[in-house]
């Protein structure tokens, strides 16, 4: 690390993002919208902030065309993905071209109490309202109060230095 007379020289972008592939994490999708109007995206920055009360945290970039309709339904779902989902993953991840509700096509989903999306088969579906919008840089951290869960059973799939992998334990 560099030190300047003044502090610290700025990190690029490209470093930290380097740096963040050395962070292994789960996978979620993150579902918004209603009919025509879903979208989603792959994110591994879904977490619980709260479990009392029930709170989850994601964290959207801005650009995502997923952030205005979170913002607009003030709803989303926590899809986590077993290590069979990942093709789900990769399509809301963007990288076969597929956006807004098409990226729904190929999997099986229902409609949950706010109005998301959930993934059926999902190691868990956390269905959420947002409680509260923070904007910070490039992304908005979102704030969802817990109202509705469903879990299921099967191995995780995480990502690590730009891949998909499963875990054994």
């Amino acid at each position: 690390m560099v030190q300047t007379a003044n502090g610290y020289a700025p990190i690029s972008p490209p470093a930290l993002k380097a740096a963040m592939r050395n962070l292994s994490g789960g996978v979620s999708v993150i579902t918004a919208g209603v009919g025509d109007e879903r979208t989603g995206a792959t994110v591994t920055s879904a977490t619980a902030l709260s479990i009392d009360p029930p709170t989850m945290v994601v964290n959207v970039n801005r650009t995502s065309s997923t952030w205005p309709v979170i913002e607009r339904y003030r709803h989303f779902c926590v899809n986590v993905l077993s290590r069979e989902q990942q093709k789900v993953a990769e399509r809301f991840s963007g990288l076969d071209g597929a956006k807004g509700a098409a990226r729904y096509d190929g999997a099986d989903w229902i409609r949950l109490a706010s109005g998301a999306s959930a993934l059926i088969g999902a190691l868990a579906a956390i269905d959420c309202e947002v409680e509260e919008i923070i904007e910070r840089h490039s992304h908005a951290i979102i704030l969802g109060r817990v109202v509705a869960i469903t879990t299921a059973s099967g191995d995780p799939i995480v990502y690590h230095n730009g891949l998909y992998g499963g875990v054994q334990l």
